[in-house]
């Protein structure tokens, strides 16, 4: 029986998404010229990008965990305190400030992620590309030459190895281990954007060594750090090699058992076809999590691919997404901004389709990470601040560790705030009461007990830091620094408040419930302008283009101030997006169309969700879909026309799409909130809710015509009835009630399954 529903289910699975995904695929002439234009595939910890270099097949290749972890050189010296800086800035003599805590980041080459190195096999004589393919529904990268040669590959989405695989190859098969070039000159120093060159580490050249089957690079880093790659092959008929390879890091102290060789060695005794298998029965897991299917071919096919980017980087058990996840950058130099965790949006972002895209699980790699560099934090917290609880830098290293950068973000009393926003959404889209009690609330109450602990009344009483700022707001200068709240700030202390309050309350936690509550009350409403515009500060209006939308967080993603909380609410909004549109984009990066979306489609405006998401597809990526950053078309779009790659906008983007057809953050679901009107057939299925509902829903020629929702949970919700009438199709465990004109109470058990079709679209 069992057997019998598996089949069916995948027998459905394979109408619906799997269906799909082939008009999504990347699907090209040629190979890429450059790695950023490259098919990307990786499985959290591993990485790969399959491109051409010269006349040479290249894999570059990449670990998650391969970093240079030495100490910011002058970073930590005596004048490491916030309290030296505030009084710096009460001083406004703030050139030490950046000398000390700022110029460090931008002048030594590491603490940085590295890459790992390339694979590289001599194509010249097989003729050129006629065929490359990533079929997105099971990760496979399929490459054909114009001689009848091909190669599939593929990186394990379970096991740390990649599998490729020639046929009809004529000739032998010499590939090549290309290291990267850690010694030679020196001609980039000092350049975060563009990278540093590698040779500034100054390690000494790795080494090479190759048998008749086997090539193996072993190259040692800092302070003991080493890692290796090993490549392994096999002919398994006289025209047909197939062969896997692995990177192992290795870090003081590190459990020595499963090093690359081992590794290989064992996955060599198997097949490519048999490891594709399981590597394929994943990747239909994965797809089978959620999937949705919109009229604009452009905003449909980007969703998928960030899907499939998603699946590719994202692990419970693998560190979180940095700047560049598993593909950084092999141009001989490090990696944009050295490739680290930035936590001023960067991180955030990247998390954000996971929650109502249903893909909860990917999503806990960023709070195991967290969780597992908790004792840093509070190192840091301690050092730096000279107070008890929890704070995090705004950009650290692969342990945590801070590594300074502007300060306003990089050192921000506030990151833990919004990092606790991560916690918060795990536990409202999973329900999971042990998540809850375990690490959720811990966190929310560690950086509820820093924050009372720094900031001070003012003369009306009004809790406040004594400095504040807003991320990259006016750069590194001394008039970065606010003397009352920034509404950045101030939107985080709010919501760590209210949110320690709600969850303490879930526990029973009566006092610690009342005593956040009374905090909460003591901060200041948002500093508006008289047209009820939210400003930067109560001291700075938003009044020249700026990329990233800091002084909105109340809006989105906090949710703070909700369209739904009626007129004066949706002023606020209305006009602070006003505001933004009017002063318009020269400053932006992808990233910021891709947020824009998402508070568009707060406020219900499918239309201007819709086009921005469109300018991000069309104008900020490149064409294996990486977020670039500038304005690729050079059309007006972005002043910035620069091409680092990082990923957080291709995930806000994902969210964004989400956004626009289903909502549940104002305490009630609600179907297709902000479509375009000329959307008129739209569905979704199983996206996912707060309450830990997952949703699925159809339009047909403009009207709803059917929602499904099933509860994972015991719990309550409620529904906006998309349609002015309707008949209960299908009920098993709901208890359904009307709660007022228009909307329904729904109670459900796990399991339960409740399916609403509209009287009027048959």
């Amino acid at each position: 029986m069992k057997k019998i529903i598996a089949i069916a289910a995948y027998v459905l699975l394979s109408k619906s998404v799997l269906g799909q995904l082939p008009r999504h695929d990347l699907q090209f002439s040629k190979l890429a010229a450059q790695w950023d234009e490259a098919i990307p595939l990786g499985n959290g910890m591993l990485g790969a990008l399959i491109w051409q270099k010269a006349a040479h097949l290249r894999f570059s290749l990449d670990r998650a965990d391969l970093w240079d972890m030495r100490p910011m050189k002058g970073l930590h010296r005596k004048e490491f305190s916030y309290q030296w800086v505030i009084d710096q800035v009460q001083k406004k003599d703030y050139k030490p400030v950046q000398e000390f805590l700022d110029a460090p980041y931008d002048h030594q080459a590491a603490p940085s992620k590295i890459p790992g190195g390339a694979l590289e096999m001599d194509t010249k004589d097989w003729g050129g590309v006629s065929a490359v393919h990533l079929y997105l529904k099971n990760a496979l990268c399929e490459v054909i030459w114009e001689n009848g040669t091909k190669m599939k590959t593929f990186v394990d989405a379970t096991k740390p190895v990649g599998w490729f695989k020639f046929e009809n190859l004529k000739g032998d098969f010499k590939p090549q281990l290309i290291a990267p070039k850690y010694q030679g000159e020196v001609k980039v120093s000092g350049d975060p954007v563009g990278g540093d060159d590698l040779s500034r580490l100054g390690y000494v050249q790795g080494t090479i060594k190759q048998s008749a089957n086997s090539i193996t690079y072993h190259q040692e880093g800092w302070n003991g750090f080493s890692y290796d790659i090993v490549l392994r092959w096999k002919r398994t008929k006289p025209t047909t090699i197939e062969g896997v390879w692995s990177i192992f890091s290795k870090y003081p102290g590190q459990d020595k058992s499963q090093k690359a060789t081992l590794i290989t060695q064992n996955a060599i005794k198997g097949n490519f076809s048999k490891s594709f298998s399981g590597h394929s029965l994943w990747w239909k897991g994965f797809w089978g999590k959620s999937e949705l299917h919109v009229p604009d071919h452009l905003l449909e096919k980007q969703w998928y691919l960030e899907q499939y980017k998603f699946g590719s980087v994202a692990r419970k058990d693998a560190p979180p997404i940095s700047l560049q996840g598993v593909w950084t950058a092999d141009n001989g130099r490090l990696p944009p901004w050295k490739g680290d965790f930035h936590h001023d949006l960067n991180t955030q972002l990247s998390y954000w389709p996971a929650y109502s895209g249903n893909h909860l699980d990917q999503a806990l790699g960023y709070i195991n990470h967290l969780e597992q560099n908790k004792a840093n934090y509070l190192r840091y917290t301690k050092i730096y601040f000279n107070h008890n609880g929890l704070a995090v830098p705004g950009v650290t290293t692969l342990n945590g560790t801070e590594m300074g950068g502007w300060i306003q973000y990089s050192l921000s009393p506030t990151v833990s705030s919004w990092l606790g926003q991560h916690y918060y959404l795990q536990w409202r889209y999973s329900m999971d009461k042990a998540f809850l009690k375990s690490k959720a609330y811990p966190w929310l109450k560690q950086t509820a007990i820093f924050l009372e602990n720094i900031t001070v009344r003012d003369d009306q009483g009004h809790r406040k830091l004594k400095i504040s700022s807003s991320p990259e707001i006016n750069d590194n200068d001394l008039s970065a620094w606010f003397s009352q709240n920034t509404n950045y700030d101030l939107a985080l202390m709010k919501f760590t408040f209210k949110t320690a309050a709600e969850l303490a309350g879930e526990l029973g936690l009566k006092k610690e419930a009342a005593h956040w509550s009374a905090i909460f009350k003591e901060f200041d409403d948002y500093s508006l302008t008289a047209n009820k515009e939210l400003m930067i500060s109560p001291s700075l209006a938003y009044q020249q283009s700026h990329r990233h939308f800091s002084h909105m967080m109340a809006i989105h993603p906090l949710g703070l101030i909700k369209w739904e909380d009626g007129p004066r609410a949706q002023s606020i909004i209305k006009n602070t997006i006003g505001l933004l549109d009017s002063i318009g984009p020269a400053y932006w990066c992808g990233y910021s169309y891709a947020w824009l979306a998402n508070m568009k489609a707060r406020a219900k405006d499918g239309n201007g969700a819709a086009k921005d998401l469109q300018i991000f597809a069309r104008a900020f990526c490149s064409v294996n879909s990486f977020h670039l950053n500038g304005d690729q078309t050079k059309s007006g779009l972005s002043k910035f026309q620069y091409r680092p790659f990082t990923l957080e906008g291709n995930f806000a983007f994902a969210a964004g799409l989400q956004e626009m057809l289903l909502q549940s953050y104002a305490g009630f679901i609600e179907i297709m909130p902000a479509v375009p009107e000329s959307w008129k057939d739209i569905s979704f299925e199983k996206l996912r809710t707060e309450g830990a509902f997952l949703v699925s829903a159809k339009k047909v020629e403009g009207k709803v015509a059917e929602v499904k929702i099933r509860a994972e949970k015991r719990n309550t919700t409620r529904l906006k009835l998309p349609f002015k009438a309707y008949t209960i199709a299908s009920n098993k465990g709901f208890t359904v009630k009307k709660e007022t004109e228009g909307v329904l109470k729904l109670s459900g058990a796990p399991g339960s399954l409740l399916v609403l079709k509209s009287e009027t679209v048959k």
